[in-house]
């Protein structure tokens, strides 16, 4: 097995070159930020989605709770967790953000923990499988907005 060698410091500094501002400006029209909102906001329509799809296949009440339950298992916290990062505390300066992010996504899965061990409480005839369903395809909501960026902020040519 061989080892790639490091490179020089030297002529990596050498090869570095800094953004203009309208390079810059370009570069974050290509690349734009995802809002949080806009997440759980796809989150929300696609438990929605899921909970008529589950009654459609299986036609049992029961098994809608469950799925439904397991998408509000998601984005309950997640809305919560979007609220605390989008306050103004959080935003005084990099270390507040920082911390605001660590605190917010304790509360999340702190949270989410919770919802899930009172399920059998709040659900009726509780469907373990429909509910992990909506909890899981809810939750790979985020991979996919992340793949679809353009789709929550499609770019517009200038």
């Amino acid at each position: 097995m061989t080892r790639m060698q490091p490179e020089d410091q030297e002529d990596v500094q050498d090869n570095f070159q800094p953004l203009t501002a309208e390079q810059a400006q370009e570069l974050r029209k290509q690349q734009p930020i995802l809002s949080v909102w806009r997440v759980v906001f796809a989150q929300t329509l696609i438990g929605i989605v899921l909970s008529l799809v589950v009654w459609f296949v299986t036609g049992r009440l029961a098994a809608v709770y469950s799925a439904a339950y397991g998408a509000l298992t998601v984005v309950l916290p997640a809305a919560l967790f979007a609220r605390g990062l989008t306050s103004r505390v959080t935003s005084f300066n990099a270390g507040s953000a920082v911390f605001g992010f660590f605190l917010w996504e304790m509360v999340k899965i702190g949270l989410t923990v919770a919802m899930l061990f009172v399920a059998p409480r709040l659900v009726n005839d509780l469907s373990w499988p429909a509910m992990l369903v909506g909890l899981v395809v809810t939750m790979k909501v985020y991979w996919v907005a992340l793949g679809l960026r353009r789709v929550f902020y499609p770019v517009t040519p200038i």
